[in-house]
């Protein structure tokens, strides 16, 4: 199934915390022509590794469609970022 949103929580050291929430095929689709050139860069590195760049590709889909329920918690100093996908 693939991830339908991804939730960005900030929180500060003595502040409120910012949470963001991005819809991800709005945000994918926004973002296409990055992501096409992306891929384009993926298979010419398949290419000059001599990876099989169909199964790369199918495994970076795989990967992409696994990742709802994935979070990912990052603290430094007084800063803790939370990034959740589901």
């Amino acid at each position: 199934m693939m991830p339908r949103s991804a939730a960005l929580q900030v929180k500060r050291a003595g502040r409120r915390a910012v949470r963001i929430w991005i819809p991800v095929l709005p945000a994918l689709l926004a973002l296409s022509p990055i992501v096409l050139l992306v891929v384009l860069g993926a298979v010419v590195a398949c290419l000059v590794y001599r990876i099989d760049v169909v199964r790369a590709l199918g495994a970076g889909r795989r990967v992409f469609f696994a990742s709802p329920g994935t979070r990912f918690d990052i603290e430094y100093g007084g800063t803790a970022v939370l990034v959740a996908i589901r």
